[in-house]
C-alpha cells in the first residue's frame, strides 16, 4: 500500500471520528443522568466511562504522545473527567486535532516505526501504521459499544455506521 494511500485512509477514518463524535455526543446530550452513568453492561461499566476511554486512549491524543517518544502510561486520575459538559467538550476538540496533526506527520515516518521501551525496561519496535490503524479501530469499537448501550436502554441509537461514512465519501469523490 502506498504511503498516500495509507495518508488517504487515516484521513478519512479521522474525518469519521469527528463526525461520529459530534453524532454521538448530540444522542447523549438528552440522554437522563441515570442512563447515562447506568451500569449498562459496558466494559467500563458506563457511557460515561466509555467516553472516558475514548478521551484518554484517542482523544487525549495517546497515539501521538507515544509516537513522539513520551510515556504511553497516562496518569489516568488525572486524564479522567468527571463533569458530563467538559468531556463532551474535551471529546469535539480532541477528534478535530486528529487531521492537522496527521497532515503533519512526513511520509518517511507514516512508513517508519515507533521504538519504545516496555514496562519490563525491554526494547520494542512497533510499525507506525499499523499501530495508528489500531487506534483508529479501537474508537469506532467504543462507539459501537455506546450505541449498543443506548439501543439497550431504549433510546434511539445512532447511526454511527463507518460503512455509510465511506459510501459517502465515494460519493463526493
Amino acid at each position: 500500500m502506498t504511503t498516500h494511500s495509507l495518508r488517504s485512509q487515516f484521513d478519512c477514518m479521522a474525518r469519521y471520528g469527528e463526525w461520529a463524535t459530534r453524532k454521538l455526543l448530540d444522542q447523549l446530550s438528552g440522554l437522563p443522568e441515570a442512563d447515562y452513568r447506568a451500569d449498562v453492561g459496558l466494559f467500563f461499566r458506563s457511557i460515561h466511562g466509555t467516553l472516558n476511554h475514548l478521551l484518554v486512549a484517542e482523544h487525549g491524543l495517546w497515539f501521538v504522545r507515544f509516537a513522539e517518544g513520551a510515556s504511553p502510561r497516562l496518569r489516568l486520575d488525572q486524564e479522567l473527567e468527571a463533569d458530563r459538559g467538559v468531556l463532551a467538550a474535551r471529546l469535539v476538540e480532541g477528534a478535530a486535532r486528529w487531521r492537522p496533526w496527521l497532515a503533519s506527520v512526513p511520509d518517511e515516518r507514516l512508513d517508519g516505526r515507533i521504538d519504545y521501551r516496555g514496562t519490563d525496561g525491554q526494547a520494542r519496535s512497533l510499525p507506525f501504521s499499523p499501530t495508528l490503524a489500531h487506534v483508529f479501530n479501537h474508537g469506532t469499537h467504543h462507539r459501537g459499544q455506546i450505541s449498543a448501550a443506548l439501543t439497550m436502554l431504549g433510546h434511539p441509537a445512532p447511526e454511527l455506521d463507518l460503512v455509510w461514512m465511506l459510501q459517502a465519501e465515494s460519493t463526493r469523490a
